[in-house]
């Protein structure tokens, strides 16, 4: 009988880390965890680079190193090049973790199909503009490790929450249906789905939100989710299992429960917190 092989799971050994949204907030304290282990990770965020591309951040005392690049995920040939960058520069990618995404609010009273779009072409697109380059490339290499950074919202509705939740979904169900393909080319993918995260894009969240997880808890759960190889990760896991206990519910009993709990979340305020109604990111 043959004997069944694991997937790969990435090794600093063979390659580098990429992280896309990696210059702040949880993808930049995943890049921090990478390199206290050792790695080299190239991060890409929207913030233009004033030097050359590849340049190191300063993380003194760490035996691994930080490179920032510029790139706009939603731009396909960007996303591309940057790839070609990278391992041009520094080496083979053998961690792809596609972690940049934005939360715009949406309301039923005033739909804006722009905002659709927008969330797609960054949550969604934004993530297959990097797996298109970046797998070919591994599947030549024989091996190669995929994270994608998707949300709790993805498994029930949230009030305001149609395109970035939607989105979220997307990704959930795009991962399985990748996942039959990348095993047979012996590539891991994983599935995160955080909670929400105290990261400077939930400023404007105007309701107290439920087990706010601190960055650096985030950061520090998403290396421990790679470094397991588990399919999927969900966390805080009061938040993420009471959500997957309600999608056993039957749909009207889970909404009229959802509806009931975010009324009362509404009614209390972050204190000092701006109203201004701009893009910005709700769990994960």
């Amino acid at each position: 009988m043959a004997r069944h092989m694991a997937i790969y799971r990435a090794d600093k050994q063979h390659g580098v880390a990429w992280i896309t949204g990696g210059g702040t907030g949880m993808g930049y304290q995943l890049a921090l965890d990478l390199a206290r282990d050792g790695w080299t990770v190239a991060v890409t965020s929207l913030t233009e680079n004033p030097v050359e591309p590849g340049a190191e951040i300063e993380t003194p005392g760490l035996p691994g190193k930080i490179l920032q690049y510029h790139c706009d995920v939603t731009h396909e040939a960007g996303m591309a090049a940057v790839v070609e960058a990278i391992e041009r520069q520094t080496g083979p990618i053998v961690l792809a973790v596609f972690n940049a995404g934005i939360y715009i609010p949406v309301h039923g009273q005033a739909l804006a199909i722009a905002d659709f779009r927008r969330t797609y072409e960054v949550n969604v697109f934004g993530v297959l503009n990097g797996l298109a380059p970046v797998v070919p490339r591994m599947q030549e290499r024989g091996r190669g490790h995929v994270v994608i950074n998707a949300s709790v919202s993805s498994y029930l509705g949230w009030p305001s929450a149609a395109a970035y939740g939607s989105s979220k979904a997307a990704l959930n169900n795009m991962a399985e249906s990748l996942r039959y393909d990348f095993e047979r080319m012996n590539i891991r993918i994983q599935v995160v789905n955080p909670g929400f995260v105290d990261t400077p894009l939930i400023e404007n969240i105007n309701y107290r939100m439920p087990t706010l997880v601190p960055v650096e808890q985030a950061g520090a759960q998403l290396a421990r989710a790679i470094r397991s190889g588990g399919y999927e990760t969900a966390f805080p896991r009061r938040l993420a299992w009471t959500l997957k206990f309600l999608r056993l519910w039957p749909g009207d009993l889970a909404f009229a429960f959802m509806k009931y709990a975010t009324r009362k979340l509404r009614r209390s305020p972050i204190p000092g917190a701006s109203r201004t109604r701009s893009a910005r990111k709700r769990p994960g």
